[in-house]
């Protein structure tokens, strides 16, 4: 273990805080990289690097009494917490947000579909000039030059239509919701 008691000027250093900070200066950026390849963020991997040295603080006197690398050690001590997190991972129940009483029977797919049934027939009560122009604009996602360009149309009536047009279609849809209420 002289890879981390003896300090530069070859004296041996008694001092626990030095020797964990020597250590972590050699090995921490090499364990880190292990253990990020295996923790789902970052956060799990700063975890289980951390307690790696605490543990290695912890057998400070046993690591330092004979001349083994330590880097072994802190690699099997960083694994065997890997392993640990994921057991521990795997052995907790999967929990569900519960969802409020008046949400807890819509899918939010269904709303989606019933959301377009309703614009789409809104759109068809519009005139087909209008509906021409929403469909350029906001189905093809075209600018307004490009769908003056593509209706035929200058750009001015292009910019009137599509501004009555939203107009048209937003009454269609207050109607149909004060008809549902």
């Amino acid at each position: 273990m002289s890879a981390f008691a003896n300090d530069p000027s070859g004296q041996r250093s008694g001092d626990a805080d030095a020797a964990i900070r020597q250590l972590y200066s050699h090995h921490a950026k090499a364990l880190h990289s292990y253990v990020e390849h295996f923790c789902p963020d970052g956060a799990s991997s700063d975890d289980i690097v951390q307690e790696t040295f605490i543990r290695a603080w912890r057998h400070l006197p046993q690591l330092s009494a004979d001349d083994r690398p330590v880097r072994p050690w802190l690699f099997r001590v960083a694994r065997n917490l890997l392993i640990d997190a994921d057991r521990a991972a795997r052995a907790r129940p999967v929990t569900v947000q519960e969802q409020p009483d008046e949400e807890a029977g819509t899918d939010p797919g269904l709303k989606q579909v019933l959301d377009r049934e309703l614009v789409s027939a809104a759109l068809q009560q519009l005139s087909p000039a209008h509906q021409a122009v929403l469909v350029q604009a906001f189905y093809h996602g075209g600018t307004l030059a490009t769908v003056a360009r593509e209706l035929g149309i200058p750009h001015g009536t292009a910019r009137s239509r599509l501004h009555y047009a939203l107009h048209a279609l937003r009454r269609q849809l207050q109607d149909r919701d004060a008809i549902a209420c």
